[in-house]
């Protein structure tokens, strides 16, 4: 049985929960009451969870539990979709989607694949976020992106100076800092995902002992090659 069903005394087929309490709408604020309104019309989202992507919706009633962390997190999402904004939204969404897979979140990749196509992305474009480095479907800018993103999110922000000159060549001071605000805001969101359980992020951990058959669990598993000196 799963490890998270044996702890919490669920059987198979029972939802599993974040690792956070989720607050039902009788119990938030009346601002954050109307975006569950907007999102889970008719419903109580802890009671009868889902969204119209075919999410749990549990991200929205975990970040309930600080309503001011709610309230800024949703402010962040308003402000990278305004029409203030000079970032492309294509060149936005690369560096969005891409974090999301970098940082191994199932969940801001799965949506943000989604928001890529709904900017204008063919579907071949959308598999090779993986795996963009051998693909020839990006132009030379946003190429600059991706590697861009890479080096704020695998790289810690050590960004060289010929990935920085090749957003220059074509971006604004202020296209730049936004995309750079942007994707570093999605590194921060594909993180606690990723720790809360949250939405499609709500896994057990993969890299976990294999046990050994019969009375293998205390062994030198390299002994053979001890064994194999001096043997000519």
């Amino acid at each position: 049985m799963d490890e998270r069903l044996e702890r919490e005394n669920l059987i198979p087929g029972d939802s599993i929960m974040p690792r956070l309490k989720q607050i039902p709408r009788s119990e938030v604020p009346a601002d954050i009451a109307k975006l569950y309104d907007l999102l889970f019309p008719g419903r109580d989202p802890v009671a009868e969870p889902g969204t119209e992507t075919g999410t749990p919706g549990n991200w929205w009633t975990v970040f309930a539990v600080v309503p001011d962390v709610f309230r800024h997190a949703v402010a962040g999402f308003q402000l990278y979709r305004s029409p203030k904004r000079k970032i492309d939204p294509k060149l936005r969404e690369l560096g969005q989607t891409r974090a999301g897979y970098l940082r191994g979140s199932q969940f801001v990749f799965s949506q943000h694949c989604k928001a890529m196509r709904s900017v204008g992305f063919d579907e071949n474009s959308v598999e090779a976020i993986p795996g963009w480095q051998t693909a020839d479907c990006f132009s030379p800018l946003e190429r600059a992106v991706l590697a861009y993103t890479d080096a704020l999110v695998l790289g810690g922000g050590r960004v060289s100076d010929a990935i920085f000159e090749a957003l220059r060549a074509s971006l604004s001071d202020e296209e730049i800092l936004e995309l750079t605000y942007i994707t570093c805001t999605y590194d921060l969101h594909a993180t606690m995902s990723r720790a809360l359980r949250l939405e499609y992020d709500d896994v057990d951990e993969r890299v976990v002992e294999i046990p050994a058959p019969d009375s293998g669990a205390s062994v030198d598993v390299m002994r053979s090659v001890d064994e194999g000196e001096g043997a000519d």
